[in-house]
């Protein structure tokens, strides 16, 4: 009699043997789309797509969410832009066309719909956006397009200017089928092929003043400088009687309070760094005009000496500079009974020297160094600038003549450009003028619209030449020089109220334009370049 044996399991395969039965259970369980694997991207509505291939009708831009497996993308429209990124995630894209919809592509059919349904617009693989609209292609939009091999753009109306600058240097370094396309604008460049363009053609680097800080306060004068390797500004604040002195601060890449010297509604405050001290020469309407020295001892300011008032009455302008390794500063006086003056620095101070131009009402002087010999020139309400030599065997300067017939002149400033030396001459009433200066002679090179005007500011940032032209009654104009056609050019215009000075501030990384206001708050503008072929 055979017997029957019940069949057990091995303990030691019990638990692996539980845990699949287990498992088995619960993907039965599941609901039935969670046990399926996960769905490849659907094909974008107005696309029917196949493994490696996608035809897309009537889109109104490159369609997205495309399979990232697609090699072949045909697309039949009629675009006139094609955006940044439009392409993006197609990395195994190879063969790209872009036809006309409505049948102005390769070949016959109804230019739409799905082409399994019968005959389309089709084109060869090579084509690539031929024969639409096109006018500019963002270097964006072949991002991530490594593995392109034809490129087709024949047909289009591309406009040769900084926007396809890229596509020239691109097409000198590309493996990628290129056949030859020709501009349609701007005139120097149409009928050109692009190929043949050289990267040098296009101007494509341009510049621009964008607000940076405004300082909440008026000022009527600013005068950047550096001690002790620190960048600072001074400023003239006859409304709150004071000298604000700011600090660049190199971290916030901003100007900061530092110190104020008290004043009687100071016009000027010029700073002059000289034999390692800094002074700060403080001209006002009222109480006298001062000069004050850093105590480094105190860390502040200590008034050190007066300046004759029975010279100086109505101070205007402040200017220093060095004459054969000794310092000076001149005072313009705009008052009937004082006279312009010049003062010398010793061990002891400054001390007067010399008085100029008395009695004529002077606006502004401007210390220029042409040819080797010092020149004041001095301007005027009641007469034309007037030019002052200086005379090596007397230490003093010596009259040389006038700037033409101009009257009224509230401010001269001068520029050189290569070789040229130029004046800027601004008036409140009339037009401003830009002189050329040759020696005893002096040609006129361009009007400028100025009523209201009281600064007229040439200042350089890098190799550009501007002239800032303030006004009580409209925007400032900023111009740009033109080498060329030796003239400004306007740039730019300003929003400043009453502006008083431009001083352009270099600081670090930073190019700054300083713009005190004397009726609202001062602005601080940054210079920025951009490349308009990016």
């Amino acid at each position: 009699m055979m017997e029957l044996r019940r069949w057990r399991m091995p303990r030691e395969q019990l638990p692996a043997r539980l845990l699949l039965l287990l498992l088995a259970m619960a993907w039965l369980w599941l609901p039935a789309e969670g046990r399926r694997p996960p769905r490849p991207p659907p094909c974008p509505p107005s696309c029917s797509c196949t493994r490696d291939t996608a035809f897309c009708v009537d889109s109104k831009a490159v369609p997205k969410n495309l399979p990232p497996e697609v090699i072949s993308l045909l697309n039949s429209n009629k675009f006139t832009l094609i955006g940044d990124n439009a392409f993006a995630g197609l990395s195994h894209l190879q063969y790209l066309c872009v036809t006309p919809g409505q049948g102005h592509g390769e070949g016959t059919g109804r230019g739409h719909g799905d082409p399994r349904d019968g005959p389309v617009t089709v084109c060869s693989r090579s084509r690539f956006i031929e024969n639409n609209d096109i006018q500019a292609l963002s270097k964006a939009t072949f991002r991530g397009l490594k593995s392109l091999t034809h490129l087709d753009l024949r047909g289009n109306s591309l406009a040769c200017d900084c926007k396809i600058k890229w596509l020239v240097e691109w097409l000198e370094s590309t493996n990628t089928t290129v056949p030859a396309v020709f501009c349609s604008s701007p005139g120097q460049f149409e009928g050109q092929r692009i190929r043949d363009l050289a990267l040098g053609d296009f101007q494509c680097i341009t510049t621009d003043f964008v607000m940076h800080q405004v300082l909440p306060f008026q000022a009527v004068s600013a005068e950047p400088f550096t001690y002790a390797s620190d960048l600072y500004v001074a400023l003239a604040q006859p409304s709150a009687s004071s000298c604000s002195i700011l600090k660049w601060d190199y971290v916030e890449r901003k100007l900061r309070d530092f110190d104020r010297i008290p004043g009687e509604e100071p016009v000027h405050c010029k700073p002059i760094v000289a034999q390692e001290q800094l002074y700060v020469v403080v001209a006002q309407l009222f109480g006298g005009s001062y000069i004050y020295r850093w105590d480094t001892a105190v860390d502040k300011f200590i008034k050190i000496q007066d300046i004759d008032s029975q010279k100086i009455r109505k101070p205007n302008d402040i200017e220093a500079f060095q004459i054969e390794g000794d310092w000076y500063f001149v005072i313009a006086d705009s008052s009937k009974a004082g006279s312009t003056s010049l003062y010398r620095l010793n061990q002891n101070g400054f001390y007067s020297h010399q008085a100029l131009h008395a009695w004529h009402r002077d606006t502004d002087v401007e210390y220029v160094e042409n040819d080797g010999k010092p020149r004041l020139i001095i301007s005027s309400s009641s007469q034309a600038p007037v030019i002052y030599q200086w005379s090596r065997a007397q230490k003093q300067f010596v009259p040389q003549g006038e700037v033409g017939e101009m009257l009224d002149v509230q401010m001269v400033k001068h520029f050189r450009a290569k070789r040229e030396q130029f004046l800027c001459l601004s008036r409140y009433i009339g037009d401003s003028k830009v002189v050329r200066w040759e020696g005893q002679r002096f040609v006129e090179v361009q009007t400028l619209p100025s009523r209201g005007s009281m600064v007229m500011q040439p200042f350089a940032v890098g190799q550009r030449q501007y002239l800032a032209l303030g006004s009580d009654f409209s925007f400032t104009h900023v111009y740009l020089w033109e080498e060329e056609k030796q003239k400004f050019a306007k740039f730019q215009e300003l929003s400043v109220q009453a502006p008083r000075a431009f001083r352009a501030v270099p600081a670090a990384d930073v190019q700054l334009l300083l713009a005190p206001s004397f009726k609202a708050n001062t602005l601080v503008y940054r210079h920025v370049v951009v490349d308009l072929s990016l």
